[in-house]
């Protein structure tokens, strides 16, 4: 069994002549296209036809990339993880796929000697999710909806034929997904390949437009060693023969393109240089790091070229020659009037505050959200109702959020998610925000992405 690394997340897994492509994101301009990849892909999707599967973890555009898909194979069948919520295979059947759904913990073979087991991140327990996140409302939810089973979106893989096994991490966090990978461990004894991100994805720091220069340095850099730190947790667990670090790889784009300074991201090099300080990692176990392309062959424990670390140089030179010049989708849409924004606002608030109860969750926490001319949607999560107003308002003895973001991209969020997405904004970098006295409610942010009609 081998395992070819494409990009990010992106891996083929082979054994025999059966090949599974793992989260194709390939076609750069992820998340409204701010996410691109460096070094560029030199390969294309077409490239991949011949694979017998695409296993795809999870909804987020750099793992479910549509305009990677629409120049795949459409006769390729897609593997998910049986998900309570049918969004990712509706996604994928949209892109003219067909999704065969995996139960968790069950191992389903492919063809030749190769077997699958996907799951979800959160073990199917909505406790898990609910006592990593601090939402205790979590398991309650899925109880009153009468879920039983995985309330989050992410799953793992385990790849084996027989004598190796593979387990591919992907977005899969530590210690949510503890109990998952310790049912992984158990079963399967021996893990000699695993896969595993290091940097965290999402538009923190980078995104906060009230903090200095030097405060965005320093929470950079302390949300790189966490994501590090967690890692590790993995890695002590699992005790694998091997490890690579990948996953979550991107660069930022057209006007974002200045933030990149500030994204929390290590390089694989220095994720290596980190696990193997001070024996953070067992001496067994060998880090793998890959170029785009390359392989890694499991049973002999050998790669098919020397990993060539990427030049910081050559880097910055790429992000001010071809990236920041590049247009996010939503920048070819007539720049909304403030009549289409009082369209949907009326129902977007419904929807938001009707999660915002249903999940049990109460603030006097003032939201701000820039509309278009100065005008501003403002808003509590305590059932005080909405108004539209100009100017930014006076701030009062509320704690405030504050959100800026392009009006055409607002416009298509509270549309609804058949255009825009408040998760896939923020996780884009799209979304500026700031809050006052800074004090982060994770269930403001996740009720967020309700406000939509």
């Amino acid at each position: 069994m081998r395992v070819r690394h494409i990009k990010s997340s992106t891996v083929l897994v082979e054994s025999e002549d059966t090949a599974v492509l793992c989260d194709p994101w390939i076609v750069d301009g992820a998340f409204y296209g701010a996410w691109a990849h460096y070094p560029p892909v030199e390969l294309e999707p077409e490239d991949l036809n011949h694979v017998d599967y695409i296993y795809i973890s999870h909804i987020h555009p750099d793992h479910c990339h549509r305009e990677t898909l629409e120049r795949l194979d459409s006769d390729i069948p897609v593997l998910i993880h049986d998900y309570n919520w049918d969004f990712l295979k509706h996604n994928v059947e949209a892109a003219g796929f067909d999704v065969r759904e995996l139960p968790h913990d069950e191992r389903v073979h492919l063809g030749g000697d190769l077997y699958v087991n996907v799951l979800a991140s959160d073990d199917c327990d909505p406790e898990v999710c609910g006592n990593h996140f601090a939402c205790p409302w979590m398991a309650e939810d899925a109880s009153t909806q009468g879920i039983d089973g995985s309330t989050q979106i992410d799953s793992m893989a385990v790849f084996d034929d027989g004598e190796y096994t593979v387990l591919n991490l992907n977005d899969c966090r530590w210690p949510m997904s503890r109990h998952a990978a310790d049912r992984v461990k158990e079963q399967y004894g021996e893990i000699d390949l695993a896969m595993l991100q290091y940097t965290f994805a999402g538009g923190y720091p980078q995104g906060r437009i009230d903090y200095s220069h030097e405060k965005l340095l320093a929470e950079r850099e302390e949300r790189r060693l966490q994501s590090l730190d967690n890692a590790v947790g993995f890695l002590e667990l699992l005790e694998p023969d091997y490890y690579m670090p990948f996953a979550g790889s991107y660069t930022l784009a057209g006007d974002l393109a200045d933030l990149n300074e500030y994204v929390a991201r290590s390089t694989r090099t220095q994720a290596r240089d980190y696990f193997a300080d001070e024996d953070r990692v067992s001496d067994d176990a060998e880090c793998v790091l890959l170029n785009s392309g390359d392989w890694f062959d499991v049973a002999a424990g050998e790669q098919s070229a020397p990993y060539e670390p990427v030049d910081p140089d050559a880097r910055r030179e790429y992000i001010d020659t071809e990236l920041a010049d590049r247009e996010f989708t939503y920048e070819s849409d007539p720049m909304p009037t403030l009549a289409e924004f009082r369209e949907y606002v009326p129902a977007a608030y419904e929807n938001f505050d009707a999660k915002r109860r249903g999940i049990g969750f109460e603030s006097e926490t003032e939201v701000v959200l820039s509309l278009v001319d100065d005008q501003y949607l403002r808003f509590t999560a305590d059932g005080g109702d909405h108004e539209i107003v100009e100017g930014l308002p006076e701030r009062t003895d509320r704690r405030r959020v504050r959100m800026e973001m392009d009006p055409r991209l607002t416009l298509r969020i509270l549309k609804g998610p058949r255009y825009g997405h408040f998760n896939n904004a923020y996780i884009g970098s799209h979304l500026g925000f700031s809050i006052e006295p800074d004090v982060y409610e994770r269930s403001l942010f996740y009720a967020m992405s309700f406000l939509h009609a």
